[in-house]
């Protein structure tokens, strides 16, 4: 260990024991279920956007987009990048504020709930399926947080990746234990800023190290690297064609957000309907500088490469690296770039611990107020009900553990496959329960279902045929969401009139 590197230590280690502390502050707040989930709908306008957007870009930002878009050119993190862009204005324009005063109305504090109580289901059925797949998509999506942490801590400090994965799954779990969603929330509006000042540290170090703009440029003239209709694999320089159905299935990645439950909380927690124009201005403009950074990240990282400043990578896994190695490469200039390289890391573990926060205190919330209490009546105080709540954050980040094992895995393809997942299964049912007055129980539900089984089908049945039927998932499994959700709920009986008086009462109609 060189002695620059006990500055990255001491700069991570700072970092971490803010969280906790954070998390002691925060849990001293919470003194019932609805502050331990939803923060007593108290948010402010900055800290429910940069919550919002932090625990959406997960460790896939800084790692994940990077090792893309360094091993395949930009055109796949590029239309991903466009498509989220657009999925997150979306999302606060149409859905956010309608959310907050529906969720309010009908005393909803978790996504089961108001799905429940915006159909009127009585039978339990609603909260049940939407229960089991937000910890069945859940657990494999902090898997990927937890992979992070894993090769973060095996590429810079030389432990056992399972060490390193586990020194991150205890911080992340012990600060969601303790203080739950408005931990979650401070911390994530921390950790957008950690995030910020990794990226721009980043960039700037490697322009510098591979000889410039001009040297950036010129190595990124590799036929179809910077192309957007062109993928290229680096190591074969084998250039594929990226056609117009592979660029809309990925601008299907902005589907997603409708049904994101960790994203959705944050809308229904803002404080005030009439701030979440100002959240969605500071949170829409940080999506795309941070996307757009991350992506120039992988240019300038194969630039690196090609001066000889990095070694090159012979996997898209390995390329996720690319920052923990500019960051090592960082901390061997002196003490403050140490402490800077130490800046950027904490931004990695920032973006996998924003997420995987939300993630399971979203999880938490599902199991102990939705499955427990509506599904099985389980009479629960809201002592008993938040340490139920704790107790499942704790179980799902050791099932998340023993998923994360295998440190070939890769983090972007995990999280695409559990974006799919909620787009497919919650998207669709929240645009037309928002939206759709004659939508009833059994639309919702058979179409919750549809996109959740078609996501499976696409991926493992459908999706290996390649050719046309290689596109991503999220797409043909959203678009058939719809179609049965309108088609069951033409198919089946007119909502009854309170749950029309309801509907009419938020959306101003008559």
């Amino acid at each position: 260990m060189s002695d620059y590197q006990i500055f990255i230590y001491i700069a991570i280690a700072i970092y971490l024991l803010l969280m906790l502390y954070i998390g002691l502050i925060c849990a001293k707040r919470n003194s019932n279920a609805h502050e331990y989930y939803l923060g007593g709908r108290k948010m402010g306008p900055i800290v429910t956007a940069m919550s919002a957007e932090a625990s959406d870009m997960s460790s896939w930002l800084l790692m994940g987009l990077p090792g893309l878009a360094l091993f395949t050119g930009i055109a796949e993190p590029g239309w991903t990048a466009i498509g989220l862009a657009l999925g997150t204005y979306l999302n606060w324009l149409i859905v956010a504020r309608r959310l907050r005063v529906y969720s309010e109305k009908i005393h909803a504090i978790t996504i089961p709930d108001f799905f429940a109580r915006r159909f009127h289901d009585s039978s339990s059925l609603l909260v049940g399926i939407s229960a089991l797949i937000i910890v069945i998509f859940f657990i494999p999506y902090t898997a990927a947080g937890f992979a992070s942490c894993g090769k973060l801590f095996s590429t810079l400090c030389g432990l056992d990746y399972v060490t390193g994965m586990l020194i991150g799954t205890v911080v992340i779990a012990g600060y969601t234990i303790l203080g739950g969603f408005l931990a979650a929330s401070m911390t994530d509006l921390v950790q957008s800023i950690i995030m910020t000042l990794a990226l721009f540290i980043i960039v700037a170090f490697g322009i510098h190290m591979a000889g410039g703009w001009e040297a950036v440029k010129a190595s990124a003239s590799l036929e179809g690297y910077i192309s957007l209709t062109h993928a290229t694999n680096v190591v074969s320089h084998e250039v594929s064609e990226y056609g117009t159905l592979t660029i809309f299935s990925t601008l299907a990645w902005g589907l997603g957000y409708f049904g994101m439950p960790h994203i959705l909380l944050r809308f229904m927690a803002i404080r005030d309907e009439n701030e979440i124009a100002i959240s969605r201005r500071i949170g829409s403009t940080w999506v795309v500088i941070a996307m757009g950074c991350a992506i120039f990240i992988g240019i300038i990282g194969y630039a690196m490469i090609q001066a000889g400043a990095l070694a090159p990578y012979q996997t898209g896994s390995d390329a996720e690296t690319i920052i923990i190695k500019m960051s090592s490469l960082l901390s061997s200039f002196g003490v403050i770039p140490a402490f800077m390289a130490g800046l950027v890391l904490a931004g990695i573990l920032a973006s996998t611990m924003s997420t995987a926060s939300g993630q399971l205190l979203a999880a938490a919330s599902s199991v102990s107020e939705n499955l427990f209490k509506g599904v099985f009546h389980i009479q629960m105080t809201d002592r008993s009900t938040m340490l139920s709540a704790r107790g499942t954050v704790l179980i799902i980040s050791i099932v998340g553990t023993v998923i994360a094992c295998d440190p070939e895995s890769s983090i972007f393809q995990i999280v695409s496959f559990a974006w799919a997942g909620f787009g497919a299964s919650f998207g669709p049912v929240m645009l037309f329960a928002l939206f759709w007055r004659r939508c009833n129980r059994w639309g919702a539900l058979s179409g919750m279902a549809a996109g959740g089984i078609m996501v499976f089908v696409w991926k493992y049945l459908v999706k290996p045929l390649g050719g046309v039927w290689g596109i991503y998932e999220l797409l043909p499994a959203f678009l058939v969401a719809c179609v049965v959700i309108v088609a069951v709920s033409l198919l089946t009986d007119k909502p009854d009139e309170n749950m029309l008086k309801d509907f009419d009462a938020v959306n101003g109609t008559k």
